[in-house]
């Protein structure tokens, strides 16, 4: 396939940044998004061409690095998918592919398509941690845990921590990303001695950082790679609110 990138290029924090657009031949369906710009790179260097700075590591939808916005959707089409589990498959001969870096505030471009997502690191130092008695591990049926709670719990600590719910959100709240975090703790009984304290500092420190509130448009859910549901943002809402009486 021959298709037509056209890809955010900007060369440090204070640079303008613009689109500039490259043409890649032989694309084979088999490939994924980011091996696509593997080539495109590679291209680029035997040219004497500054290569297109993203971020990547695990390339098995594990890790999140791999944050790109695609034709405008965060991590692009495929619903529940990362931009490396993303194929090359899903496009046609001829289509012409717009890339674009996370846009907000919090995510200030370091290069090209590369954002800097530390303020997600300091929102998980604030509180996204259980303090434990050091020691040997307990056995595994010691503290039980409702089957409901043990569910819902897993299902948010599936969070990777990519940022395309910042991404996707129009008002660029993280309120997904931090109720996942609080919610996958305040289940668990491990959590409960810091859940409202945890809740009360993770919720201040996204403020913050500048991320926007949230009002319920559902973006982040949309795009969001591992299905974290909204639930989260109201357990969030709710311990945040009992730890402030």
């Amino acid at each position: 396939m021959k298709i037509t990138l056209k890809v955010w290029r900007q060369k440090g924090p204070s640079d303008k940044g613009r689109l500039v657009s490259y043409v890649v031949d032989d694309v084979s369906p088999d490939m994924s998004f980011l091996e696509m710009l593997d080539v495109l790179n590679e291209r680029l260097i035997l040219t004497g061409d500054d290569p297109v700075a993203f971020d990547h590591d695990c390339r098995e939808g594990i890790c999140g690095m791999c944050s790109m916005v695609i034709d405008g959707t965060p991590h692009g089409p495929q619903r529940a998918t990362t931009t490396c589990q993303l194929h090359m498959r899903h496009y046609k001969d001829g289509d012409t592919i717009t890339i674009e870096p996370w846009r907000a505030a919090p995510f200030p471009v370091v290069k090209d398509l590369v954002v800097d997502r530390s303020a997600f690191d300091r929102i998980i130092q604030a509180g996204g941690f259980i303090s434990v008695p050091a020691g040997s591990a307990p056995d595994a049926h010691s503290m039980p845990v409702a089957k409901n709670d043990a569910d819902d719990a897993f299902d948010a600590a599936t969070c990777i921590g990519c940022g395309a719910c910042v991404a996707a959100c129009p008002n660029g709240s993280a309120a997904l990303f931090t109720g996942a975090k609080i919610t996958h703790l305040g289940l668990l009984p491990q959590g409960q001695p810091e859940r409202m304290a945890r809740a009360k500092a993770m919720v201040e420190q996204m403020d913050a950082e500048g991320f926007g509130g949230c009002t319920n448009t559902g973006e982040c859910v949309a795009v969001c790679p591992k299905g974290i549901s909204l639930d989260v943002i109201g357990r969030m809402n709710a311990d945040f609110l009992k730890s402030s009486k």
